[in-house]
């Protein structure tokens, strides 16, 4: 058994004084325009997003070969 067995391993966070910090809203609310760029691009997009795009183009891709096998 070693020391780390006693902490509650899904314990909140807290802060210096010991008092619960709501970590998510403390990021929501953290304004640093410096990051934010950079977190855009490295953060990746959704996959279901990816997904909705590439249907998106797939329609218009049917719509164009329909036009030319038409002859329109």
């Amino acid at each position: 058994m070693n020391s780390n067995d006693d902490k509650t391993p899904n314990a909140p966070p807290t802060d210096t004084s010991g008092k619960p910090v709501n970590v998510v809203e403390r990021d929501l609310e953290d304004h640093d325009d410096d990051t934010k760029g950079v977190d855009e691009v490295i953060t990746p997009s959704s996959t279901r997003v990816k997904e909705q795009d590439a249907e998106t183009l797939q329609r218009k891709v049917d719509e164009i070969e329909r036009k030319v096998a038409d002859g329109n």
